[in-house]
């Protein structure tokens, strides 16, 4: 075996001073390439067994990538679709989030919010841009012969659509003049119309939800599905038309509250908790017997449940890690075994200890670098596939990369330490005496 770039290296002697320094960054930067070169070079020797050592990195990177680009991506779905209540609106709710049973029980002796409930915060509140109420039910709604199963049936205030960011595609909303005279008119989504009159105007048209009837006087612009269910299936009346025709005595009024900004959402969420507190004479130290819910509470709530399910993912990551790392250092014991000559004729033509031990440590690091990289391509085809056959939201965060290729690379690292030690602590001569 000819001498090589690194035994070369060992026999330049150090220089002083500026250009001494130099040299010996020089010499680094070298060893380091030739180091990197014969790493690969070991490496692609045996393809299908380096291949088969990596499964466990690929395995561990891909699901790390691809839980991340689910936990980026769903996150930024719910407080999209789910969480928002629109800009800097809260609500002021029967229940709210109820995460035990124990808590349902006790949250259905609390009261209603009433109609004058409502319209007390509406006429009272001071820090609040706007208030606006709602109460709803399930229904099926029909036209003609066609049918539509689970419409939500809606009666609402006029400035509902102004708080919930609601934009008219055709037609108008509801009016205060429609409120006043309880008019039966209906505001409808875009399920409605595409089934109901998909090739004419829907605008004057007549929708029988039940045993009422309402005329259309506007379209809702399309919102979308929210995991899977529609948002386009609803049938908005004025308030007062759904409390004559369907307003059941168990039923509340949801109220919306828009504070002016963000800034003032806290102090708007203490306003409103104080009037009902007053109004229904709790004393001060007994807990509230309605529910604050904003875009806060359900994202927090959101982040919790996906805490867990993160958990659970790293479990499973680190379990992977491990396997592929300890699998590794098998394979990198083996190597030094099969190379223990190599090791011996190197020692004997003046490479130190260090060079050797560099040079397994850079095999196994590299060796896992490339698993990284195989994992993240192929966790990017799963989430491209995932995103084209199913629409499921995923986003690939630039963090979860560089996170799994530094952990891959770290695991090779450190599972390689053991093999490059003893691969470095070889005595020359026992080592040639090996056979190849």
């Amino acid at each position: 075996m000819g001498v090589t770039p690194i035994d070369r290296l060992v026999a330049i002697p150090p220089t002083v001073g500026t250009a001494g320094r130099l040299g010996r960054i020089r010499r680094a930067a070298v060893t380091m390439g030739e180091t990197l070169r014969l790493a690969m070079d070991a490496l692609s020797s045996h393809k299908l067994r380096s291949f088969l050592t990596l499964l466990g990195v690929i395995l561990a990177v891909g699901a790390l990538i691809t839980v991340m680009s689910a936990v980026v991506g769903l996150n930024t779905y719910v407080a999209d679709r789910i969480a928002n209540l629109g800009a800097n609106v809260f609500l002021v709710h029967r229940f709210g989030i109820i995460t035990s049973y124990d808590a349902w029980i006790k949250a259905q002796k609390r009261p209603l919010i009433t109609l004058e409930e409502f319209e007390r915060l509406r006429d009272n509140m001071r820090t609040a841009k706007s208030v606006a109420g709602e109460e709803d039910r399930n229904v099926t709604t029909r036209s003609g012969d066609q049918l539509l199963e689970n419409t939500s049936v809606l009666g609402v205030t006029p400035n509902f659509a102004d708080v919930r960011n609601l934009t008219v595609a055709q037609g108008r909303f509801l009016t205060q003049a429609d409120e006043d005279h309880h008019s039966e008119v209906a505001f409808i989504g875009a399920d409605l119309a595409k089934k109901f009159f998909p090739n004419v105007d829907p605008i004057g048209k007549m929708i029988r939800a039940e045993t009422h009837s309402y005329q259309v006087i506007g379209v809702a612009e399309a919102i979308g599905t929210a995991f899977g269910q529609s948002q386009d299936n609803f049938m908005m009346m004025p308030l007062s038309a759904y409390r004559k025709g369907w307003h059941r005595q168990n039923d509340w009024v949801t109220v919306f509250v828009q504070a002016p900004n963000a800034e003032m959402m806290p102090a708007t969420e203490d306003e409103a908790r104080m009037l009902m507190r007053a109004w229904r004479h709790l004393p001060f130290n007994a807990p509230d017997n309605f529910a604050i819910l904003g875009s806060d509470s359900i994202m927090s709530l959101w982040h919790q449940l996906m805490g867990n399910i993160e958990f659970m993912a790293m479990a499973l990551v680190s379990v992977f890690l491990v396997v592929g790392g300890i699998v590794i250092m098998n394979i990198m014991l083996a190597s030094v075994t099969e190379r223990t000559r190599e090791i011996g004729i190197r020692r004997s033509l003046g490479a130190r200890k260090n060079h050797i031990l560099l040079q397994f440590m850079a095999e196994s690091a590299v060796l896992a670098a490339v698993g990284g990289l195989i994992g993240i391509a192929t966790a990017y085809g799963v989430v491209w596939l995932v995103k084209v056959t199913i629409s499921f939201p995923m986003t690939t965060p630039l963090s979860a990369v560089i996170l799994s290729l530094l952990l891959a690379t770290a695991v090779g690292l450190f599972f390689g330490i053991y093999p490059a030690m003893r691969a470095a602590k070889l005595d020359p001569i026992e080592a040639l005496r090996a056979e190849t």
